[in-house]
């Protein structure tokens, strides 16, 4: 069991709604990681407790609700912490600088606390999962380690049939991968109540050629959707970084990592 020192906060708005949100969080011995959305109810930070993933993931119970979870998940796998208590005071996790970089800077100025001589458990699939629909496909195989490819094809000179595999020796490049979106559909979406929050700093747009920003690495915006995986296939309960396997993904998104995601957290078995 894995936790924080020290009780620390952050503050700062929301990608889509664009309100304020304050975050705190707390060491737990519960061996869980549970959010406090305002005076409502906590609940787990499980592949079940996804209610709808539409733009981002949404986590929640009854009434209580936690928007755009995915990079802060990612960060906790990243640092492997799975027991903490989450306290919101809002639905919306802020975005922060559109990454987990700022998540996991944050988590280690509080400190982690690890048990001595800390070695973490392995895990592997019993059997080969797949999601395949059209274009779109993920698989889960077992292997001797890890291995992540990710494929995207998007109407972009850069991204157009893109292959990018994780280079753990450059994995800062993935945990400083901003989120990103076509800069033409901006206005759309915000016309629906959408992206209110976005800035030159938070996301990466997507021009007919080049981008808004400049990149913090190549493919850029295909090393996100890996971190995006990585949120996401941390609420089997299980850190993904922690398996050996090969996960290979061509064209997916949140609700295929989260379909996928229900069905393999019950083939996962320690090695």
């Amino acid at each position: 069991m894995i936790t924080l020192k020290k009780e620390i906060s952050i503050s700062g708005n929301g990608l889509m709604k664009n309100k304020p949100c304050t975050v705190t969080f707390k060491p737990s011995s519960l061996g869980k990681i549970r959010y406090f959305v305002k005076d409502n109810e906590p609940f787990e930070a499980t592949v079940d407790n996804v209610i709808s993933t539409d733009h981002c993931v949404t986590l929640g119970k009854g009434k209580a609700r936690a928007m755009l979870e995915e990079h802060l998940s990612a960060a906790l796998a990243i640092c492997e912490i799975d027991s903490l208590d989450i306290y919101m005071s809002e639905e919306e996790v802020p975005i922060l600088d559109g990454s987990s970089k700022e998540w996991v800077e944050l988590f280690k100025s509080a400190g982690i606390d690890k048990p001595l001589l800390y070695k973490p458990k392995k895990f592997t699939v019993s059997e080969p999962v797949y999601y395949l629909n059209g274009k779109t496909s993920l698989v889960v195989l077992p292997d001797d380690e890890l291995f992540i490819s990710y494929a995207v094809n998007y109407d972009h000179p850069d991204l157009k049939n893109r292959w990018v595999n994780v280079d753990f020796k450059k994995f800062d490049e993935i945990r400083d991968a901003r989120t990103f979106g076509f800069y033409k559909d901006l206005k759309k979406y915000q016309m629906l109540g959408f992206a209110q929050g976005v800035t030159q700093e938070n996301t990466v747009g997507m021009l007919d050629e080049g981008f808004t920003t400049e990149l913090r690495s190549q493919y850029e915006p295909v090393k996100h959707k890996i971190l995006d995986l990585i949120g996401d296939f941390y609420l089997t309960g299980v850190n993904p970084l922690h398996l050996k396997a090969q996960i290979l993904v061509k064209e997916a998104g949140h609700a295929v990592h989260v379909k996928t995601a229900k069905i393999l957290k019950d083939k996962l078995i320690e090695c």
